[in-house]
C-alpha cells in the first residue's frame, strides 16, 4: 500500500494533498534525472579533453593543446560539483511519498568518484 492511496469516496481535498505529493515525487524523480544529465555533461567534457590531446597532439604548440584540455577537465570538475550543490537543494526542499529518492550520500560518492577520474585523466593527458 502506497502512502497516498486514496479511500473509496475521497474528498475534493484528499484528491487534492494527494496530487501535490505525486507532484513532489514527479519533481524528485526530475531532479535525478537532471543530475544524471550533468554528470553526462561532465563525462562530454572529459571526452573533449581527450579527442583534444589526440587532434593536437602533433601541433606546432602543444602545450596550447594540452592548456585548452585542462580547461575541459576543470570545467567537468566544476559541473559535477555544482550539480551535486543544486540536486542537494532541490532535495532539502521536498518530501519523498511514492517514491524512493536517492541518497544525497550517493550523489556525493558519484560526484567525488568522477572528480577523481576527471584529475587524472587530467594529470595523464599533461604528462603525454
Amino acid at each position: 500500500m502506497t502512502k497516498t492511496d486514496l479511500p473509496d469516496d475521497p474528498s475534493s481535498n484528499e484528491m487534492a494533498e494527494t496530487r501535490t505529493e505525486w507532484a513532489e515525487d514527479r519533481t524528485l524523480l526530475a531532479n535525478e534525472r537532471t543530475f544524471a544529465g550533468w554528470m553526462r555533461t561532465g563525462m562530454a567534457c572529459i571526452g573533449l579533453a581527450l579527442g583534444m590531446k589526440a587532434v593536437f597532439k602533433d601541433a606546432a604548440y602543444p602545450l596550447l593543446a594540452k592548456g585548452v584540455a585542462e580547461i575541459f577537465i576543470v570545467a567537468a570538475i566544476a559541473i559535477f560539483w555544482s550539480a551535486l550543490v543544486k540536486s542537494h537543494r532541490a532535495q532539502r526542499r521536498l518530501s519523498d511519498h511514492d517514491v524512493e529518492a536517492q541518497p544525497h550520500q550517493g550523489m556525493t560518492v558519484l560526484a567525488a568518484l568522477l572528480t577523481v577520474a576527471a584529475v587524472v585523466t587530467g594529470i595523464t593527458l599533461w604528462l603525454l
